[in-house]
């Protein structure tokens, strides 16, 4: 996660409060979603970014996840999702984001 928007979440988090934000992350490899996940959740790993050592504690879902892609109008999620969909590892970037959350996240 690049460190613009690291501090876009930081921001946005001390605007609304933790328990008011949500974030939905679109990565194609389980691993990076997992490190985009770990940042808001747990702070950044790499300690580089605005959230070094800032634990969030932010719920944080991958858009191939049924709880988030169930909110989608089908067609939109279709035409905007779908062919990447087809040819992402859904199951692992579920998997470690899902992982992430349940270890990390507070809200």
């Amino acid at each position: 996660m690049d460190l613009e928007i690291q501090q876009r979440v930081k921001d946005l988090t001390e605007k609304h409060g933790a328990e008011n934000v949500v974030v939905i992350i679109g990565g194609a490899e389980a691993e990076a979603s997992g490190l985009s996940a770990e940042t808001v959740a747990a702070g950044d790993p790499t300690y580089a970014g605005p959230l070094a050592g800032i634990a969030l504690g932010l719920a944080v879902y991958h858009v191939v996840e049924p709880e988030v892609k169930d909110e989608f109008d089908a067609a939109v999620y279709d035409e905007q999702c779908g062919m990447m969909e087809m040819v992402l590892d859904v199951d692992a970037i579920i998997s470690e984001v899902k992982t992430v959350r349940e270890q990390y996240s507070k809200f």
